[in-house]
């Protein structure tokens, strides 16, 4: 049985091999935790949640499987 909670590891080596649409599926499941990090005084802050955004893409396309 699968738990729902994770990203599927075909989605991920898709992400780090690029595809926009695994990027866009693995920042879609982590958009509730970047909300909540960006919280500031009660609001959400946009340049925070941008910033953890980009953060995010970038260790995407930066991390390699060993093999």
């Amino acid at each position: 049985m699968r738990n729902k909670k994770l990203i599927p590891f075909e989605v991920i080596e898709k992400a780090v091999a690029g595809e926009p649409e695994a990027v866009d599926a693995v920042l879609r499941h982590y958009t509730a935790h970047i909300k909540y990090l960006s919280m500031y005084k009660g609001h959400i802050n946009d340049d925070i949640q941008d910033k953890l955004k980009t953060r995010l893409t970038e260790a995407i396309l930066k991390f390699r499987f060993d093999r």
